[in-house]
């Protein structure tokens, strides 16, 4: 009798950065809602990755308290400790191990064509640019060599990122040995591009022009449906999806429907004979029964602290045990004399 090996599960990895006090609705409807249905078929990997917060200038206590409070949002928002593997970037030290080595298989010209370093540069002028951001995507590369994950869900701004990482993964197996596995970029199906709601077709984004743009997930529902209120659409008065005329209106529906689950076309017909101020109070309604729930579950995470630290450890246990092995296998292909406490 012979009996059948499991499949393993692919595995996915993904971060979002500690660099507010709460994540905002585009976060959640464009990220985080598909890591969390990823977690049910996928060997998922996440993290918050605080070493690339730091490539800019960083307040200590900020940073510390918001990659606490990034943790604590994941969990309330569905990431499960018993599926996934959730962990801080800098509680694993092969990030930074394994990054000064592709740094040194990544040639200056490579670097200098990643587009977000020449716009971010370019806005805050050489002197105020640090070296920690030109070398941000070979640090990228390492959080997602380190453990050898298939799929790794991504947004339009990093996939240039993504496409050196596989060219590095290449680079080094070709040169050293077959080492890493060439990761497969993906969006997720469901992912929602969500829009600033005084600029609707601008990204939502914490960097927007006007904050009144943003939902932030912790806000009050008092002040979440007051920018929805004051959210712009246009003079007509027909409630229609159209992201081309009517962004702004296309932006409402889609947000509701997202938290709803209730199909655009279906919200379009109810709101026959109606204006855009029922659309607003009914996107508030559906957006405080998901954030009152969410901001609850928060709170008793960062009320636990002891709980979120075990979670953090156990994520990080996980992640160091994967992650140094790839390190000391790479270690010792290109050459450097492995200490025994990594044999």
């Amino acid at each position: 009798m012979t009996t059948s090996t499991p499949a393993v599960a692919p595995r996915v990895l993904s971060g979002i950065q500690p660099t507010a006090d709460s994540y905002h609705l585009g976060n959640y409807l464009g990220a985080l809602k598909q890591w969390i249905e990823l977690q049910e078929n996928y060997d998922a990997f996440y993290f918050i990755p605080d070493m690339h917060a730091i490539t800019v200038e960083q307040n200590p206590q900020e940073l510390h308290d918001r990659t606490i409070s990034g943790c604590a949002q994941l969990l309330a928002a569905g990431i499960d400790p018993e599926k996934s593997t959730l962990f801080i970037q800098s509680h694993v030290p092969a990030h930074a191990e394994l990054s000064w080595v592709l740094t040194c298989l990544t040639g200056f010209g490579e670097a200098s064509r990643m587009t977000q370093f020449k716009d971010k540069s370019s806005r805050q002028g050489a002197e105020h640019t640090g070296a920690g951001l030109f070398a941000y995507p070979m640090l990228m590369a390492a959080d997602i060599l380190l453990y050898h994950p298939q799929f790794v869900p991504v947004g339009e701004d990093q996939r240039q990122h993504l496409e050196l990482t596989r060219t590095l993964a290449e680079r080094f197996n070709n040169r050293y040995g077959e080492t890493f596995v060439v990761p497969e970029g993906f969006i997720p199906k469901g992912a929602a591009k969500i829009y600033d709601l005084q600029n609707p077709t601008a990204k939502m984004s914490k960097s927007g022009d006007n904050p009144r743009g943003l939902i932030n997930l912790l806000d009050p529902p008092k002040v979440s449906a007051k920018r929805i209120r004051a959210a712009v659409t246009d003079t007509d008065t027909v409630i229609a999806f159209d992201r081309e005329n009517k962004p702004g209106v296309s932006n409402l529906l889609v947000i509701q429907s997202e938290l709803t689950g209730i199909a655009i076309e279906d919200l379009v017909a109810s709101y026959e004979g109606k204006g855009y101020g029922h659309l607003k109070v009914d996107t508030a309604e559906a957006l405080e029964a998901f954030t009152t729930p969410l901001r609850a579950k928060y709170e008793e995470y960062m009320a636990d602290r002891g709980q979120l630290e075990a979670i953090l450890q156990r994520g990080a246990e996980r992640a160091n045990e994967i992650a140094a092995a790839t390190v000391h296998e790479v270690y010792e292909k290109i050459g450097f004399v492995v200490p025994s406490t990594m044999r």
